[in-house]
């Protein structure tokens, strides 16, 4: 079966995609007020490294293009298993990190941070802030992760068969 887009045009798609997920996440800080734990910053890391890998499989030449969706495949790979192991905490199925909490940053003097631990929230990797169809932010990160993996394997795949024919 043919892949509708080409190999640039999806790693367009996923620069994209990975932009409106961590946009989405900066809603739920930023406007919602739902503070993110150590987790849940854990699992931008892969989205801040699609944006880039992405908009390089869109620039660059197929050869290039068809490298990039490969390394974005493994990134979301493992952004899935980061959603996985986060959601198991929230489920209670494991352990998570012992210190898995939100911290203060250092400004300056000691009274000045002493100050800031009384008005620091720790939160909790223990505790869904939300869910949506029973999914917490964690279980969506997967079945986005899992989506990309399939979107650029997919392209990936299909694209390959096109340039074979």
């Amino acid at each position: 079966m043919r892949f509708p887009l080409t190999l640039q045009q999806t790693g367009l798609a996923i620069a994209v995609a990975a932009a409106g997920a961590i946009g989405g996440a900066f809603v739920f800080q930023y406007g919602l007020g739902l503070a993110p734990c150590k987790l849940c910053l854990l699992q931008r890391n892969p989205y801040y490294l699609a944006i880039p890998l992405g908009l390089a499989a869109a620039l660059a030449p197929p050869r290039w293009s068809r490298i990039a969706l490969g390394l974005l495949v493994i990134v979301f790979l493992v952004s899935a298993g980061l959603g996985i192991y986060h959601a198991g905490v929230e489920w209670g199925f494991w352990l998570g990190p012992s210190d898995c909490g939100g911290g203060a940053a250092s400004t300056g003097s000691m009274n000045d941070f002493l100050q800031q631990l009384e008005r620091t929230r720790v939160v909790s990797c223990t505790e869904a802030a939300w869910r949506f169809l029973g999914l917490s932010l964690a279980g969506w990160n997967v079945v986005i992760s899992l989506g990309a993996v399939l979107f650029a394997g997919a392209s990936l795949a299909g694209n390959r068969k096109r340039s074979a024919a």
